[in-house]
């Protein structure tokens, strides 16, 4: 076990044994999930993949602790030719910790030279730093999570890098012909400008993807008490929502954005056909705030696909 203090708090460190960092997966991103490491140290406040915490051996809160991955060299990457990969499902490939340890860049490493459709998902810059290998496999596609231009809001609910640090390496990518895309996730009421996001990158993304903040499990009292003391006047808007289970606001959202996209030329989809796009058309927009519809048509496109 390894301790190290970032952002001046106190990391706990191991490093694991697993027999395969690839996993089947439900995602409609994806056939397969990567995740190199087990714990984010983002410690985004709405993090989802919280829920990881019970199936370690961990006593500190979610974002203090890292398990970094090892395992067997992938010996036929060919194997995954022509299969959906989602790097990262519950971590972020490039945590401040992949300086050092460079799993992500180790998975790079070993599916290259393959055909798998790799979708990257991070809030870091530290991806530029595999431009190489990245460029290397032409069914690459890099994605940024961004949720707010607000960088004193995203300094309230994480500890990775500043918004516009990762509008930076997005425009950067896009500038090196890699597809990328803006995950404005997770879109909360109020106070993600939406609209004002999708101005911001539609001009260096292929695509947008949008998600609202669902609330579950141990974050959800965090978040709302947040809401009550820093946005008071949105207060009966959560209330709506996540106690008493209201669609309204979504649909609202929904419909808005689904008349933006056609008024400034852009496609607005339930399902993700991006790759099949030239790159210099405008970004397509991929609605997914209703989880398990999309989940299960994500599911029968797949059996489709397999029976075609």
């Amino acid at each position: 076990m390894l301790a190290l203090k970032v952002n001046e708090m106190s990391i706990c460190i191991n490093s694991i044994d697993t027999p395969s960092v690839l996993t089947k997966t439900n995602l409609p991103v994806g056939d397969y999930s990567a995740n190199p490491y087990i714990g984010c140290t983002h410690g985004c406040k709405y993090c989802y993949a919280s829920f990881m915490k019970r199936f370690t051996n961990h006593s500190e809160p979610w974002g203090e602790f890292l398990d970094v991955k090892f395992w067997p060299q992938i010996e036929k990457p060919q194997k995954y030719n022509n299969k959906d990969v989602f790097l990262c499902s519950v971590t972020d490939p490039y945590l401040p910790e992949e300086k050092e340890f460079r799993r992500t860049r180790a998975l790079l490493q070993q599916l290259q030279g393959s055909e798998v459709k790799l979708s990257i998902q991070t809030k870091s810059d530290l991806v530029l730093r595999d431009l190489d290998i990245i460029k290397s496999m032409p069914n690459a596609r890099v994605g940024f999570s961004i949720n707010t231009l607000d960088e004193a809001f995203r300094n309230d609910m994480d500890k990775a890098v500043s918004i516009e640090r990762r509008l930076d390496a997005m425009k950067i990518l896009h500038d090196e012909h890699i597809r990328t895309i803006c995950f404005i996730s997770p879109i909360f009421p109020g106070i993600t400008d939406v609209q004002a996001i999708i101005n911001r990158v539609k001009d260096q993304c292929n695509l947008i993807w949008l998600e609202n903040l669902n609330l579950r499990g141990s974050y959800k009292p965090v978040i709302l008490q947040y809401i009550h003391d820093r946005y008071p006047q949105l207060t009966g808007l959560y209330d709506e929502i996540y106690l008493h289970g209201s669609r309204m606001y979504w649909e609202l959202l929904d419909e808005s954005i689904r008349n933006y996209a056609k008024e400034n030329g852009m496609e607005y989809v339930v399902d993700d056909d991006s790759m099949k796009k030239p790159f210099d058309a405008p970004p397509v927009i991929v609605n997914f705030f209703y989880h398990e519809e999309i989940k299960k048509n994500a599911r029968n496109i797949r059996a489709k696909q397999s029976n075609d």
